[in-house]
């Protein structure tokens, strides 16, 4: 069995870009990932701007540092500009407003005290104060976005705010899905003795979904060895990635291992982890195969873990590793296994105000309430224990879904 540092190796190292660039509205950029780096052709702000409401002066008619009466001498709201500031005045400038030339700082005006078309404003000031100059965000000709990177919310506000209406992104990547299994149901149908119903299509499904991916759904797949190898075969004709649930284990009705070795080649099976040591990478034609076990913790996991830095890699993004942070352990795991754990854990106060990490009572594979009652997975280190108060690995279920 591959570690995970292993296993996240092969997979990145056979993570093939996607060739096919288009672009697309700044408004439709959500979550997709950039093929060309974006630059500014202008300044952000254009040009030296008030920070607040208040009056814009001359830091010279106050440098005595005492209080100062001023006439108002012109009113410069946000969208125009002022004429150049007489000497000895002031001007009543609103957030926003370009600063005008001859003005070189801004006194708010909770500072000041305004009598009919005068103002006191009270000394010392500092020269520059509450004045963003031109540039202060964005410098012209700068690359504001790279390379690589998954648009976001903020990306897209970044876009439009130097003017950029278009987006240079790779396609999405089509993701064909089935499961396997004959207890297999989908919700809505009656349930006969022995059967269950089909929960990981619907996990895949928001998975990819957050990912931007295009998704093929070929349902669910008779539990024989000759109807998986004509899924896998039907896949990779339609999509560059095949992921399956389910068959990927080593009981005499797991063909989905088995069908990929028929038809294709297996490249990785088995990583030393809980839940979901069997994993399975491998190619179809042109198309890359990921087969995640079948119980539906192991699924989530698995995916969020090994499947989704893939499938980003594959769509172009840099940053694709999920990110933990370290946390103080609110309960205890006394005994250390030979396979590294991922516990699902929700992040609470202790009587004492701090912030402490709970698990779940139950970690089954099968109890998928772990995965709705928790935000994150915990680390736990093969042949490692915990107890209250130490350290461990923290990886929120929001740096993981999306």
């Amino acid at each position: 069995m591959l570690s995970v540092e292993q296993a996240l190796d092969v997979l990145l190292g056979r993570a093939r870009v996607l060739p096919q660039v288009q672009e697309v509205d700044v408004e439709d950029g959500l979550g997709r990932v950039l093929a060309r780096a974006v630059g500014s052709a202008l300044d952000v702000p254009p040009w030296d701007n008030s920070a607040m409401d208040g009056y814009a002066i001359s830091s010279e008619d106050v440098s005595a540092g005492g209080q100062v009466v001023l006439p108002v001498s012109q009113r410069i709201p946000a969208g125009s500009f002022g004429a150049p500031l007489a000497p000895g005045t002031a001007a009543r400038i609103f957030t926003g407003a370009p600063v005008p030339d001859g003005a070189d700082t801004v006194v708010m005006q909770e500072l000041c005290v305004v009598s009919g078309d005068t103002v006191t404003v009270p000394g010392p000031v500092t020269q520059g104060e509450n004045i963003r100059l031109k540039g202060n965000d964005i410098a012209a000709g700068s690359e504001i976005l790279g390379l690589g990177t998954r648009i976001r919310p903020q990306e897209m506000g970044l876009a439009a705010s130097v003017g950029v209406t278009r987006l240079p992104v790779y396609q999405r990547l089509r993701v064909a899905i089935f499961s396997t299994g004959d207890e297999l149901v989908l919700p809505g149908r009656p349930l006969a003795d022995g059967q269950i119903y089909n929960s990981n299509r619907y996990t895949l499904r928001g998975l990819l979904r957050g990912l931007g991916c295009e998704i093929h759904d070929l349902g669910i797949v008779e539990d024989t060895l000759p109807a998986t190898r004509e899924a896998m075969l039907e896949a990779a004709e339609q999509a560059d990635l095949i992921v399956t649930s389910g068959g990927v284990s080593v009981g005499e009705e797991d063909h989905v291992k088995r069908a990929v070795e028929d038809v294709g080649s297996l490249e990785l099976w088995r990583i030393r982890v809980k839940p979901g040591k069997p994993l399975a990478f491998g190619r179809v034609g042109e198309a890359d195969f990921i087969g995640v076990p079948g119980n539906p913790v192991s699924t989530l996991v698995t995916f969020m873990l090994f499947a989704r830095p893939f499938i980003l890699k594959r769509q172009g993004a840099t940053a694709v590793l999920p990110q933990s942070v370290p946390v103080v352990a609110g309960f205890s795991w006394p005994k250390p296994g030979k396979r590294r754990e991922f516990l699902r854990a929700q992040l609470e106060r202790s009587p004492e105000g701090k912030t402490v990490a709970a698990i779940y009572p139950r970690q089954g594979s099968d109890v998928l309430t772990s995965a709705v009652w928790g935000d994150g997975l915990v680390e736990i280190p093969e042949q490692a224990t915990v107890a209250p108060g130490d350290t461990v690995n923290y990886l929120a279920f929001s740096g993981l879904l999306a």
